[in-house]
């Protein structure tokens, strides 16, 4: 189930003092019974519905730090998140690792991929390719049949290839 909104945490307290059932409540806003409880619960004791604060380890970096790494890495994108980890200091001059680095990449939609190789082609190039492919332009099935179609892909299972990604 979603959870519910400050908005709408905020109106359930509200019907709940106006004198409506938690039952009622929960109907309306689609929620369990439990979740309106807890927040009757929580606002008895606080006098807030606001969320409490979360525990964990604060954040290394600034959104702006996290800019900041998005950035120069689109601008050098050869460059290992780990590279562009050496260039950011975070909060406090600490460092920060390359798994930070790659983790701020990620939210913000970067994933690694290899670099896009492909022949660099002339007009004469293209004129030829071209040439090529319209002498296969009146084939019918039975020359067809002679012809074998292989797609090759290569994988790496055990061990990393050096292959560069960008």
């Amino acid at each position: 189930m979603p959870r519910l909104t400050s908005a709408e945490r905020e109106r359930a307290i509200g019907r709940l003092e106006a004198g409506d059932t938690p039952e009622a409540v929960a109907a309306t806003f689609q929620c369990h019974i439990s979740t309106i409880y807890r927040l009757l619960q929580r606002f008895v004791i606080t006098g807030s519905t606001a969320d409490a604060e979360r525990s964990g380890r604060p954040r290394v970096t600034t959104p702006r730090q996290d800019r900041h790494i998005f950035r120069s890495h689109v601008a050098h994108p050869f460059r290992t998140a780990a590279e562009t980890a050496r260039t950011v200091i975070g909060i406090h001059q600490a460092p920060i690792s390359g798994q930070t680095a790659s983790r701020r990449l990620r939210f913000r939609g970067l994933r690694n991929c290899r670099p896009a190789r492909g022949p660099v082609l002339t007009v004469r190039h293209r004129q030829a390719r071209l040439h090529w492919a319209q002498g296969f332009l009146n084939w019918n099935n039975v020359r067809w049949q002679n012809v074998l179609f292989s797609d090759e892909s290569r994988f790496c299972i055990d061990h990393a290839d050096g292959r560069v990604r960008v």
